[in-house]
């Protein structure tokens, strides 16, 4: 059936919560210091910018790739 992922650092976590501890941590200002993103500088809001980083993968790998510097 389905292999466990214990080397895998993000499973069981969803887009919604990395993004959440991300901005509790830095801030919107930090992490478009961080990742340099539209969505984190115009505007930032959980919605809009989960719906950009649910359409736009290279994104989405920055986004997770922080989180995993940041919390590993």
């Amino acid at each position: 059936m389905s292999q466990p992922q214990a080397n895998n650092p993000l499973h069981g976590l969803t887009l919604e919560k990395i993004l959440t501890q991300l901005v509790e941590h830095y801030g919107w200002e930090g992490l478009d210091a961080e990742i340099h993103l539209n969505c984190f500088y115009n505007d930032p809001s959980i919605k809009s910018s989960l719906k950009f980083l649910r359409r736009t993968q290279w994104a989405r790998d920055k986004v997770e790739a922080l989180y995993i510097r940041t919390f590993s």
